[in-house]
């Protein structure tokens, strides 16, 4: 993604913007997979977040996911948004279940 499309676009709040990775389109003995065949997706890398939500204080409790981190997603869920013809889904900090290095 582009800075000039990261300037037009910042989640709020808890949000937390994730590019998921490329399905699969081959097996592991060389065979090439049909569309229907790839399952979804369920990793991703984070490419923006909010600031955070505010606790009962009134202190901004921030995000726990960095720009960059890999992450385990839900199979179902998130917003897609389409960022000059690139998808994008973004989630609520609480909807990612893990954090992960590859």
């Amino acid at each position: 993604m582009s800075a000039r499309a990261f300037r037009k676009f910042a989640p709020l709040f808890d949000r937390v913007l994730v590019q998921r990775f490329e399905a699969e389109t081959k097996s592991k003995g060389g065979i090439m997979l049909p569309e229907k065949a790839k399952g979804k997706v369920l990793e991703a890398t984070v490419v923006a977040h909010g600031p955070g939500v505010k606790n009962e204080k009134g202190e901004v409790v921030p995000v726990c996911v960095t720009v960059g981190d890999k992450v385990f997603l839900p199979e179902y869920g998130g917003t897609k948004v389409v960022l000059e013809d690139t998808e994008y889904f973004l989630f609520r900090e609480s909807d990612i279940l893990a954090k992960f290095e590859k």
